[in-house]
């Protein structure tokens, strides 16, 4: 254990006033959050005006700015649009409260919006995808972008925009086709593409296109693309490597050696034709996970987690003002590559890694390995579920997200639709209302409080305990039946996260066929915490709770034992003790 906290506990039980949750008076949860506010971007620069935008009026309306736990601003609301300057200071994130005083003194919230204010995208990337690009309109893109605004997304990845694998751009940078059909058949159009980088960029989102990093379809050109650049099943190069796919798929794939340089120079030159057309601003590289025994063509191992270093390296050198992603499937090739010229890391989770408890260790070694970069994880929720028409089941869509998030890490899921599956088109799955809402709550959340959450610290096991029965309290990984207590310190912070699966009945993250429960809220529960100073402050977050608001709490503290009462628990709660 680290910073303030002490292994010893001495047992405590200070019962709080129920009537007290605060310093400040708040109306009950049920009023929460009945006004839409959104901001003009998904990402400031330090300097730049925050125009925030509401779907209704209050009378004796204020908003609050906050950073953290610490309020910096209030003002009198008038109207459905209004301007803030935040801070100067870079990376970092901020929470406006938008609530009603009334004449008792008490404070009504009745929205909140988090505000990043960071530089650049790579430092707490919100990662979405866009996978089609079919003759559509201005309206019809801007709502999909808008949309995605709405969740502060700062970059998305264009799935399958391109003509061919081994020929992104159709046709060339001095005539480039106004249409071309994809892998899929599927017509996409210039116009859709160029249209939503224009979009994306208005709302300070990166656009980066998608490729594989060895991908050949059946039509190439054999004089540019030779036998020694394959990669083979066999030491006599009889048998290429391929991924097979059927109908309606135009092609199987057949994969090149990212390290052959002749290969790298092929597709460098090819996307240098991309860049001349479209104003992508970067690379988002993919893979097919571990391909067993390969060969090169002279008969030696291919060793491709050796292997795309190298291509990395020789993408970076090709376009050095560009960024790149690569995709490791399962963290094929992720400690090979994690400290190369990538913006972040980013997981494609699959099988055995199903459990939440794998989830967070993938977080934490690619924190390591790393040296601190953040992580995206594309996690497929509800995979079986999406073979046929229906609904996300919220529960489970909302307690992987938890987890991803108090751990640090962000969730590839957002797009034209929700993803389920790794063919990004699959929209066979709806979202409703709630999990709409619900998500916009997280996301606001996962913003807000990105110094805490995304910006370093040292997790750890802090003492707490129930000190009334309503929390069935354990340590993490998870236990069905129980709330997991996690710690981290943050600079002069301890954090705790709360996690709620009293009522789960799979601790299988992927909640394949859409059956996890809804946990019952846990209210007013009375927890006593081990602390190895004197606390000046304590304060209570959570997404499922008055918008994500910070919520003071009062306190008492006898000796080394802290008491305080958790207002309420959903899914996910944050104490944050100062």
């Amino acid at each position: 254990m680290t910073g303030l906290w002490l292994a010893a506990f001495l047992a405590v039980a200070i019962a709080c006033n129920d009537d007290e949750d605060g310093a400040i008076s708040y109306i009950p949860d049920a009023v929460a959050n009945t006004m839409e506010v959104t901001t003009d971007k998904a990402a400031y620069q330090p300097g730049d005006n925050v125009a925030f935008t509401a779907d209704k009026t209050y009378d004796n309306a204020f908003v609050r700015y906050r950073h953290l736990g610490e309020i910096l601003e209030e003002a009198p609301l008038a109207g459905t649009s209004w301007t803030w300057t935040p801070p100067s200071q870079d990376y970092r994130g901020y929470m406006a409260e938008i609530f009603v005083r009334h004449e008792d003194g008490t404070e009504e919230i009745v929205g909140t919006v988090g505000i990043d204010v960071s530089s650049d995208w790579a430092k707490f990337p919100r990662y979405g995808f866009l996978s089609e690009y079919g003759q559509t309109n201005d309206a019809e893109m801007a709502g999909v972008i808008n949309n995605l605004n709405k969740y502060h997304i700062n970059g998305i990845q264009f799935y399958d925009w391109m003509y061919r694998q081994h020929q992104p751009l159709a046709g060339t940078p001095e005539n480039p086709m106004a249409m071309w059909n994809d892998i899929m058949n599927r017509s996409n159009y210039k116009s859709t593409v160029d249209g939503y980088i224009a979009k994306a960029h208005q709302k300070n989102m990166k656009a980066m296109f998608y490729n594989l990093a060895f991908g050949v379809l059946d039509d190439y050109d054999q004089s540019q693309i030779t036998p020694q650049m394959f990669i083979y099943k066999d030491a006599s190069h009889n048998v290429k490597d391929r991924h097979e796919l059927g109908p309606p798929f135009i092609s199987n794939i057949y994969l090149t050696d990212p390290a052959n340089s002749g290969w790298q120079s092929y597709l460098a030159q090819k996307n240098d034709d991309v860049y001349q057309v479209f104003n992508f601003d970067g690379y988002h590289i993919d893979q097919l996970g571990d391909r067993g025994n390969v060969y090169k063509y002279d008969g030696s191992s291919a060793n491709l987690e050796n292997a795309y270093p190298t291509f990395i390296s020789a993408m970076k050198a090709a376009h050095p003002d560009k960024r790149l992603l690569f995709n490791a499937v399962n963290q094929y090739g992720q400690e090979q590559m994690a400290n190369g010229p990538l913006d972040f890391l980013y997981t494609e989770v699959w099988g055995p890694n199903e459990g939440f408890k794998d989830l967070t260790t993938i977080l934490e070694n690619n924190n390591a390995y790393g040296g601190g970069k953040n992580t995206v994880l594309a996690a497929y929720v509800n995979y079986n579920k999406a073979n046929s028409q229906g609904i996300f089941n919220t529960p489970g869509v909302l307690m992987a997200d938890a987890v991803i998030f108090a751990f640090g890490g962000s969730h590839l899921e957002l797009g034209e639709h929700m993803l389920a599956k790794e063919y990004f088109p699959n929209k066979n799955l709806s979202m409703t209302a709630e999990l709409k809402a619900s998500l916009v709550e997280y996301y606001d959340f996962m913003v807000a409080y990105q110094n805490l959450l995304r910006d370093g610290g040292t997790f750890n096991s802090p003492v707490i305990t129930t000190g009334d029965g309503k929390l069935n309290l354990g340590s993490w990984p998870p236990s069905m039946g129980k709330v997991a207590a996690v710690g981290k310190q943050v600079g002069s912070k301890q954090v705790i996260h709360l996690l709620n699966f009293t009522n789960a009945n799979s601790l299988n993250w992927r909640d394949t066929d859409g059956t996890q429960n809804t946990p019952a809220t846990i209210e007013k529960a009375v927890v006593n915490i081990q602390a190895g100073g004197a606390v000046t402050k304590i304060w209570y977050a959570s997404p499922d709770y008055k918008g994500g608001a910070a919520i003071p709490l009062e306190f008492t503290q006898n000796g080394n034992a802290v008491n305080i009462k958790v207002p309420s628990l959903k899914y996910w709660g944050m104490i944050v003790i100062e």
